[in-house]
């Protein structure tokens, strides 16, 4: 089929999953501007220019717990590019303690980042995308923990619970748009966040040396691995493509078949 769009925004597209999902946009021909809170990309973006030199790629500050942050951001992703396409809400953040250290300051930053600030980017997006008239397609970055709170984490599973409400509501106001909105749920993926859940987790959780909790949760899982950046970067691209315009208001597992649903 013929692909339809042609830009990318990517919040939280600099490390991690982000980056690999905007690694996977550009090597599929894609104009990308990535939202990030964070300075020391450049390295990356130039990086990724050298390796791309017909194509806008561009790191932008936004924090998108701001949502004058994220206007701004949106705007100037709008004017470098033409349009916006395809959005891709990947910021996230992850705090994890037993109950009674959990503070008022960790419930508001988690809730702000993972869920406030996801509404407003695809808030954004969609007044872009409507303006058009070509419709597009927007991708929330859920978790596993949208499917399933796990200890120690109770603001992070309840903005993950809340990522997934939001896809679903604004799925179907937009759909007479001809926009989709869908979330997905990475399990288990290899990344820098993960190397910190299996620390921090394990020192709650046991005598945990590095590496150990994630291996006996990885047993767990069906195909005995844990998933990469690129597996995930696939998913989405397949969500933007011609392929999945009928799917919207979904929330994809890719875990290995750790939650099956």
């Amino acid at each position: 089929m013929t692909r339809k769009y042609n830009n990318v925004v990517i919040c939280g597209g600099n490390k991690g999953i982000g980056l690999g999902i905007t690694e996977r946009f550009l090597q599929d021909g894609f104009n990308v501007v990535v939202g990030t809170v964070d300075t020391d990309y450049g390295a990356t973006v130039e990086a990724l220019k050298k390796n791309y030199p017909k194509q806008i790629v561009n790191f932008l500050n936004c924090d998108v717990s701001s949502v004058d942050s994220i206007k701004q951001f949106y705007k100037q992703a709008n004017e470098q590019m033409g349009s916006i396409d395809i959005s891709v809400q990947n910021a996230g953040v992850i705090r994890i303690s037993k109950l009674d250290e959990v503070t008022e300051n960790d419930w508001d930053i988690t809730l702000d980042v993972n869920t406030k600030g996801m509404f407003f980017c695809c808030k954004e997006a969609i007044s872009y995308m409507k303006a058009a008239g070509n419709g597009g397609r927007l991708i929330n970055t859920a978790s596993g923990q949208a499917r399933e709170g796990f200890i120690y984490t109770p603001h992070y599973a309840a903005s993950k619970f809340g990522a997934m409400g939001l896809t679903q509501s604004l799925a179907k106001e937009v759909a007479i748009d001809g926009i989709t909105v869908n979330s997905i749920c990475p399990g288990i993926i290899h990344t820098d966040m993960w190397d910190y859940n299996d620390r921090v987790w394990g020192q709650l959780m046991g005598d945990f040396k590095p590496g150990e909790l994630m291996s006996s949760w990885v047993e767990n899982i069906p195909m005995k691995r844990a998933g990469s950046v690129q597996e995930v970067a696939g998913l989405v691209a397949f969500l933007a493509g011609p392929d999945a315009a009928y799917i919207t208001g979904q929330a994809i597992n890719i875990d290995g078949g750790l939650i099956m649903s």
